[in-house]
């Protein structure tokens, strides 16, 4: 039996290069599964109910392998699944190696796509370890030409000490005060505490 998966990451995006591109493999539209889901993980709804589908011999058509998911180990889990225990054979048809249907000479498509699917996902590590050095390298540099990051603390006007007074004095609230010196009220408790006032009992 020959099935297909679609996934797009919004209701907005569209389905039609991928239908059209797995239609012509000869998969019935019903055997078509569409998931309008991020590919962050594999809880997704229609995936759930075609690998309970799949079985033995079965071929399952993905028009590129990010369709499937993002995240390589993931990936490799769910391929595992497919390919291994249950036995039926994937097609990213973008991919031609992705392809684990009998090759020639012996070699086998799940032999290939194995090996291909773990350079993948070591490219994918290195990537993502690259990213995070060129990230914290940026910020060291940064920081040394005197760039700050995160939120600057705001200053404590001089009308404070006023306010904090009436405060004190029950003169006013919290809210007021704050309002008062243009700021939330959280900002304000927190400026009382750092310069120790208190309400009087």
């Amino acid at each position: 039996m020959k099935y297909g998966y679609i996934r797009v990451s919004t209701k907005e995006q569209n389905i039609d290069r991928q239908l059209t591109a797995i239609l012509k493999e000869g998969v019935e539209m019903n055997k078509i599964y569409i998931d309008k889901a991020s590919g962050k993980d594999f809880n997704r709804r229609k995936y759930k109910k075609l690998i309970r589908k799949l079985k033995s011999g079965d071929e399952l058509y993905i028009k590129s392998i990010d369709r499937l998911g993002r995240n390589y180990d993931e990936i490799i889990k769910e391929w595992n699944l497919i390919t291994k225990e249950k036995n039926a054979e994937i097609i990213v048809l973008d991919f031609p190696l992705l392809d684990t249907r009998t090759k020639v000479s012996d070699i086998t498509g799940k032999f290939i796509a194995d090996i291909v699917l773990q350079i993948l996902s070591y490219v994918a590590q290195i990537e993502r370890e690259n990213t995070h050095q060129r990230q914290m390298e940026g910020i060291r540099e940064a920081k040394k030409r005197g760039v700050k990051f995160g939120r600057s603390k705001k200053d404590i006007p001089k009308e404070f000490e006023n306010m904090a007074n009436k405060w004190s004095k029950k003169e006013i609230g919290l809210r007021a005060g704050a309002k008062e010196l243009g700021v939330s009220h959280t900002t304000f408790s927190n400026w009382l505490k750092e310069r120790g006032y208190t309400r009087e009992k």
